[in-house]
């Protein structure tokens, strides 16, 4: 090899491996972290042409030469490229869904802030810096790259028949594949653009604030007589999904949980009936969850969330209050102002912040559900005057990354005060640490804390008696759940009365806790389900055929 070709041969292959690398990488399964890919990105081949074009145009005077101002301003748009590659590699590993920039814009920072309130400072800071140094050393790279491949990479092709040749057909190649070729795709990797096309309809829907089309709301007309005027109770699980029942290891570590709770349901005198649906969203987006229950609108379109807390729409509670019930929302993880909580027509909002928790921090969210739980209770006790209500509680605990797992304290007066927890139990939770490689036993761990807390609550003194659904709002991502799982969210209602529990059964739900595997309908089909079942004038005269 020639001392003139060795060279330029080597700036070739460094710089194609740089920008290859920026736009081929892969997720390494299940972490934020990316591996190499040995395919070509499609987007280098469409831009190493277009330098190629250009440098020749240049050449011959019939176009100004690449300056530096105009490498910066490639290299700003080919590291724009570069990032939307990582973010649409890396957010169905850890979220099991695509990203989604209207939505994950707003829940990704303030995720980000909650994790930084319950780190040191200096540990922000270090990680802030490391994040800063890291994107400006890939720019710089991606840069230098194509400096090199503008000054000299290009003029040196273009003298070359055999580049010229190599170019050719692999601009032919990634064509192909943008045209769908199976044949290319050992070869060529999946291309970003079409990801930024698909984020741009999504943010130009949104911000026409009509462009998405909302479907016409269930009637909300059941008289909910078949209550008799009881207490109804909403519990939404974090994270409770299908795979505590599809995954053979968390079926089996939950088996004694599960059965544990059934019995305790039956020494209060109360029956359980479960179902599946299939949630609005996955790994994530619990408030896409809330909003099709309360609605009985699907929102698997995010955008449909944001329309409708401009809307009117009936919910659940507005239809509750009206029938003469009281209305608490009850989201001990919130710690911030929501406003747009009145879409949703709760008489009160109880948040994190009034329950004063004196405990240690548990993980993100603080406050465990058993002391969120005993402390609402203690807030706001049952009197003989106070109206039948309507209580809806949002969950915690059990939310990525589902760690440190609370201990449970039988004594539920306990863990109201100061010191809830033995020093051992805390001690343990101290040393614990996130497997981030296999989440998987600290998430099946935290759903059977869930199991605990339920039956405790069970266990309680309860002024009156009342009617539960507990359910899932979506499966934990897909680092727990592995790929391609379903977005099927288990459901149980509870009762003390026979006859209500009938009706459920007949409308497709299945006696005791372990439902039949085929979903019911999606999360927003249960809201008809449930009106229907509490509905006196509503007739159920079958089973649903399976």
């Amino acid at each position: 090899m020639q001392p003139r070709f060795f060279q330029p041969f080597t700036l070739f292959v460094l710089a194609l491996f740089v920008l290859n690398s920026a736009l081929s990488m892969t997720n390494w399964w299940p972490t934020p972290y990316v591996k190499l890919d040995g395919r070509i990105a499609p987007e280098l081949v469409y831009v190493w042409c277009a330098i190629l074009l250009w440098v020749f145009l240049a050449q011959r005077g019939l176009v100004r030469a690449i300056g530096p101002g105009a490498i910066t301003k490639l290299a700003l748009f080919y590291f724009a490229l570069s990032l939307g590659r990582y973010i649409d590699t890396t957010a169905p590993a850890l979220f099991g869904r695509s990203v989604n920039l209207y939505w994950d814009g707003w829940q990704v920072p303030r995720l980000l802030w909650v994790m930084a309130k319950n780190q040191p400072l200096w540990i922000t800071v270090a990680a802030t810096a490391a994040l800063i140094v890291l994107v400006v050393v890939a720019f710089l790279s991606i840069r230098w790259a194509l400096r090199m491949a503008v000054t000299t990479i290009a003029p040196f092709a273009l003298k070359r028949a055999w580049a010229l040749a190599l170019s050719a057909f692999m601009l032919v190649v990634a064509i192909a594949n943008l045209l769908g070729v199976h044949a290319t795709w050992p070869y060529i990797s999946r291309p970003v653009i079409p990801t930024y096309w698909q984020q741009a309809k999504i943010l130009a829907a949104a911000l026409q604030n009509g462009g998405t089309v909302l479907p016409k709301s269930p009637p909300f007309s059941s008289d909910l007589a078949r209550l008799n005027g009881v207490d109804f109770k909403l519990f939404f699980l974090e994270s409770y999904g299908s795979v505590t029942y599809d995954n053979a290891q968390a079926a089996r570590a939950l088996a004694p949980g599960r059965a544990a709770f059934a019995a305790e349901l039956g020494a209060s005198g109360r029956q359980v009936a479960s179902a599946f649906v299939t949630s609005t969203t996955f790994g994530g987006g619990t408030d896409l969850a809330h909003m099709a229950l309360a609605t009985g609108i699907d929102t698997r379109d995010p955008i449909r969330h944001d329309v409708l807390l401009t809307t009117q729409r009936p919910t659940l509670m507005r239809h509750f209050k009206a029938r003469g019930y009281q209305t608490f929302g009850f989201y001990p993880g919130l710690d911030w102002d929501w406003p747009e909580s009145t879409f949703f027509g709760f008489d009160q909002l109880v948040d994190g912040r009034a329950l004063t928790y004196p405990g240690p921090k548990l993980g993100y969210w603080k406050i465990p559900d058993q002391y969120a739980l005993a402390r609402f209770r203690q807030l706001h006790p049952i009197t003989t005057s106070s109206p039948p209500r309507l209580f809806f509680f949002s969950s915690t605990t059990s939310h990525f990354p589902f760690h440190p797992v609370p201990p449970y304290q039988p004594d539920w007066q306990r863990v109201l005060s100061a010191t809830p927890f033995d020093p051992a139990d805390l001690t343990r939770i101290e040393n614990s640490q996130t497997d981030w490689l296999n989440m998987l036993p600290n998430y099946v761990a935290m759903i059977d804390y869930n199991f605990q807390w339920l039956r405790g609550y069970f266990k309680q003194d309860h002024a009156r008696d009342f009617v539960m659904l507990v359910l899932g709002d979506h499966q934990p991502p897909s680092s727990v759940t592995g790929e391609g799982a379903s977005w099927d969210v288990p459901v149980h209602v509870i009762a003390s009365r026979p006859e209500l529990m009938q009706r459920f059964v007949a409308l497709g739900f299945t006696p005791g806790l372990q439902p039949d595997r085929k979903p019911l309908g999606s999360l927003s089909d249960l809201t008809t389900l449930l009106l229907d079942a509490l509905d006196s004038q509503k007739s159920i005269p079958s089973m649903i055929a399976r």
